[in-house]
């Protein structure tokens, strides 16, 4: 076969076109060659600017003229193809004859591709003008900073002892973070010493620096007053879209939305037109950021722990139906935003004094604020609420003693006030009870309840089959007496672990969920989740929990789960619950030994024959968590600094602590806050409720506090940290000694030496050992309401 030649005109057309396509590709490889050029030698000075903002202290004025003629050079070479191009298009007529053989259409993109090379390179043109006008004005401005650089020398005043070590540091790591170009870090020493006692604080300020005379500064003007919400819709916008768990969050939000609302009105009724100052509040919840990996957002659809999300969708509700002024983040890049982080690796302090009275985070974005807001981290970690699910006790939280004594983990020593840290329940006085709601019934639905309960209906209390691994014993005896149900989420099939005659629902939403457990008589748990919501649930829609007693007590020292979390939780976990075992009991929470067969199957036979009501603790209702955050947000505060004890070098008879305030109690067995001590202290709690008691060798303090039906308050600590106290509690101390060490103040009685706290962060109501009696710090508290004592709202 002859294979006939191509036309004349059509080579013509596929010459024109890979000369075409050549001479674009040319043009735009000369403007990526000329960007990254230029993009090599000036750095941004500001995150999102262009690639050619100047750098001062990298480049000299002869080096910087030297590439704008470059820059210009090829930019000409650049036009001048791009007319060759143009011209050589108005001289054939290779579009007229075939444009159904080769359509214009074909041709937009690179029209398109030559339209944004010539505007990319006219703005490199207007760049470059503006270029050579920076870097006239930096010349003559640089000829008036000479004349300064001989007063540049590192003062030596003794205020500022740090500060000839800051300079040297910056001498040689100022280029290791943009942030310091940002603040007009240039390289010379004057440079340095402004930016070191202007934007930080190591330096004295700059005696030749331009400073207008300080002037008294007007008085604050008065803050807004916080107004209850009445309308949720804000919310739910300042949540934003985009990831399941915020959709989560807005459906809880909505579903609770009249209770929430009704709880307002009760609360803000209580409280009798009080003013409150409205607080600008950032809530940053760091879990559900990329760079923290959001783990949470793929497993919502799943089963997967719902918990925290529940606490973060009912403390945003509670937060903003008090009148708080709000901003909600859940990426790094709008916490930068709303904090005014300076562009660069983190290094620098915020640019502006930060905005908010209040941060709500979780131990992710704690991460995240430390590592982007330099020095301002530390000046401002007081304001920060960390939401702490296990709670982070004072042994784990102190950097320097949990170094010296074992207790690091992956998330402890933020040296920060431990009740700072916000539980999901108040399973440890230490850190503050946060805590979320159940849903409240009224009395229809509570009688309706009461008159459709099945008595021989059970649901197992866990989503992943894992849970259910190893559980065929229990699970055979309850069949014998209960229909069991399951909600073990699966994709394809049922899993192994569930027997045949559990009737398994899979994943169910929500209000199903709940549906569900308004049927049943007993929701039973095998040991595993520890502490969740749904037990709480249960109850409050009639069910009985029943649970196992472990024995000994789970904690770090035995359980893997404990581990690597910033907890012991020594002899406080001895269920699977302990708040609805401790706070709850009988006739809704029955704790029985599994390994007993024996007793456990008492219980399910008693159990089928109790009669129980609906039941939710105060505290879990949506009244009860605005109480309590409204209590926090107006009496807590960690930036006002406490004065530390004395230490044993600075001790001296001239130097003596005032008499105790405290008085022994009537029945000589504790003491109290003495009448006659005359003005109480500002403190919250209130000084009125405390009392102190010697706990035995064997007891923590939050165990000596509840056996006399109090709770451990670790913010009396300061009060009873004196050798007087001993005296008064009749106890002979032959020396005593002040020591960092979480278990003191103490007394060890066989060698009678008794100890004070040297670290107010290392008080704790947490620890014990054989050794030590401890001297506790309890208050009362109110009925339902374990967090606030009886006068703390």
């Amino acid at each position: 076969r002859v294979v006939e030649p191509a036309p004349h005109h059509t080579l013509l057309q596929l010459c024109f076109l890979s000369r075409r396509i050549f001479v674009l590709g040319i043009g735009f490889f000369t403007l990526c060659f000329l960007m990254t050029s230029l993009g090599g030698q000036f750095s941004a000075k500001r995150l999102g600017d262009s690639p050619f903002t100047i750098r001062t202290e990298v480049m000299g004025a002869l080096e910087s003229r030297g590439l704008l003629r470059r820059m210009s050079d090829m930019l000409e070479m650049l036009m001048k193809r791009m007319d060759i191009l143009a011209r050589l298009e108005n001289s054939t007529d290779f579009h007229k004859g075939d444009e159904a053989r080769f359509p214009l259409d074909r041709f937009q993109p690179a029209a398109g591709l030559m339209e944004r090379i010539q505007a990319i390179a006219q703005n490199v043109s207007d760049i470059a003008i503006k270029v050579d006008q920076i870097l006239r004005n930096s010349l003559l401005n640089g000829k008036g900073m000479e004349g300064r650089r001989d007063q540049c020398e590192v003062p030596r005043d003794p205020k500022y002892p740090d500060c000839a070590g800051k300079v040297e540091w910056m001498r040689a790591r100022w280029t290791s973070d943009p942030c310091y170009a940002f603040f007009g870090v240039d390289g010379t020493e004057c440079s340095f010493l402004i930016y070191l006692s202007e934007v930080e604080w190591f330096c004295p300020p700059l005696p030749w620096r331009n400073r207008t005379a300080a002037v008294p500064s007007p008085p604050p003007p008065p803050r807004a007053q916080a107004a209850f919400q009445r309308d949720l819709a804000r919310l739910l916008e300042l949540i934003g879209t985009g990831k399941e768990s915020l959709s989560f969050m807005k459906k809880r939000i909505r579903h609770l939305a009249q209770q929430w609302l009704r709880a307002a009105r009760r609360l803000e009724h209580k409280l009798e037109g009080r003013q409150r100052d409205q607080k600008h509040i950032l809530i940053h919840i760091g879990f559900l950021t990329e760079e923290s990996g959001d783990v949470f957002s793929p497993r919502v659809l799943k089963g997967g722990p719902l918990g925290e999300m529940v606490q973060w969708a009912d403390i945003l509700a509670a937060l903003f139906m008090l009148g708080h002024s709000l901003r909600v983040t859940v990426s790094l890049k709008e916490l930068q935003s709303h904090l005014g982080v300076p562009p660069g690796r983190g290094n620098c302090p915020l640019t502006s004094p930060l905005p908010f009275d209040l941060i709500y985070t979780d131990y992710h974005g704690l991460q995240q604020m430390k590592q982007h807001m330099g020095l301002s981290f530390k000046k401002y970690r007081c304001r920060v609420r960390v939401i702490d699910t296990f709670g982070t006790e004072p042994a784990y939280n102190h950097e320097e003693y949990a170094t010296l004594r074992g207790y690091r983990t992956n998330w402890g020593y933020w040296n920060l006030q431990p009740t700072q840290f916000m539980t999901m329940f108040p399973h440890t006085p230490d850190n503050s009870f946060m805590g979320f709601v159940s849903e409240e019934l009224n009395q229809t639905e509570r009688q309706l309840i009461k008159a459709n309960k099945v008595s021989s209906m059970a649901v197992v209390y866990g989503k992943e089959a894992s849970i259910w691994k190893g559980k065929e014993k229990f699970l055979a005896i309850l069949n014998k007496y209960m229909e069991i149900h399951g909600t073990v989420y699966y994709e394809t099939q049922r899993p192994p672990e569930v027997p045949a005659f559990v009737k398994n629902h899979g994943l169910l939403p929500q209000h199903e969920f709940q549906q569900l457990l308004r049927k049943a008589k007993l929701f039973i748990g095998f040991g595993f989740p520890y502490e969740g919501p749904a037990p709480l649930e249960a109850i409050a829609n009639g069910c009985v929990f029943l649970q196992a007693r472990f024995n000994p007590p789970h904690s770090s020292l035995n359980h893997d789960f404990f581990r690597g979390k910033p907890t012991s939780r020594e002899a406080s976990v001895s269920s699977q619950h302990p708040y609805a075992e401790d706070f709850i009991g009988k006739p809704h929470v029955w704790t029985v030994d599994y390994n007993n067969s024996e007793e456990f199957e008492a219980a399910i036979k008693t159990i089928m024959r109790t009669q129980v009501d609906p039941y939710l603790p105060y505290e879990y209702t949506c009244e009860g968590m605005l109480e309590r955050i409204h209590a926090y947000i107006q009496h807590q505060d960690f930036c006002t600094a406490s004065s530390l004890p004395p230490s044993p070098k600075t001790k001296s008879r001239a130097m003596q602590s005032p008499p105790s305030p405290l008085a022994l109690s009537p029945n000589a067995t504790h003491l109290v806050w003495s009448p006659r001590a005359g003005r109480a202290p500002q403190a919250w709690p209130p000084v009125a409720s405390l009392q102190v008691w010697l706990s035995q060798p064997q007891h923590t303090c939050t165990e000596t506090c509840r056996q006399h039906g109090l709770v451990c308050e670790p913010t009396f600590f300061r009060f009873l940290n004196k050798e007087e106290v001993f005296l008064q509690l009749s106890i002979a101390c032959d020396s005593t000694e002040y020591e960092m060490n979480h278990l003191y103040p103490a007394v060890a009685e066989n060698v009678r030496e008794c100890y004070l706290q040297k670290e107010p962060l290392l008080f704790s109501c947490a620890g014990h050992n054989t050794k030590y009696r401890r001297l506790c710090p309890c208050r009362d508290f109110r009925q339902g309401q374990v967090a606030l004592c009886r006068d703390c709202v």
